[in-house]
């Protein structure tokens, strides 16, 4: 019986946490639709946090490639007082990166709702 109580208490920590990273995140990034993310992202850093691989089957035309395994010692590439849009393959890599770059400074962050998988424009392939 007290194991069933150990294993309830796990899940609910486990969903607590989950609810905790949503709502933050939700204060932390701006998730934006395809339209407003074209209307703003040409005036702002583009950053894919893709791995490269996935960069090179396809990105946002003009996107930068900083994936979320080396965020954190390329953040020198990225300035803090201009506007952050961020986008991964769902959405789900580039709120966790965009709770990262709030916790070191960065103010303005967007990301794509979605995702690239949702993306309707422009793209540039590596061959």
């Amino acid at each position: 019986m007290t194991s069933l109580y150990v294993l309830l208490a796990i899940l609910v920590a486990i969903i607590a946490y989950s609810v905790y990273n949503w709502f933050h995140q939700r204060r932390v990034v701006k998730t934006l639709n395809q339209e407003e993310f074209v209307e703003g992202y040409r005036k702002a850093q583009l950053i894919d946090v893709r791995e490269p691989s996935e960069y090179e089957g396809g990105h946002i035309l003009g996107a930068r490639n900083i994936p979320m395994s080396q965020l954190k010692t390329r953040l020198t590439e990225l300035r803090p007082d201009k506007p952050v849009y961020l986008y991964c393959q769902s959405g789900l890599r580039s709120g966790r990166a965009a709770q990262m770059l709030h916790k070191k400074g960065y103010k303005e962050l967007y990301h794509l709702k979605g995702g690239f998988k949702q993306w309707g424009g422009k793209i540039r392939k590596k061959n």
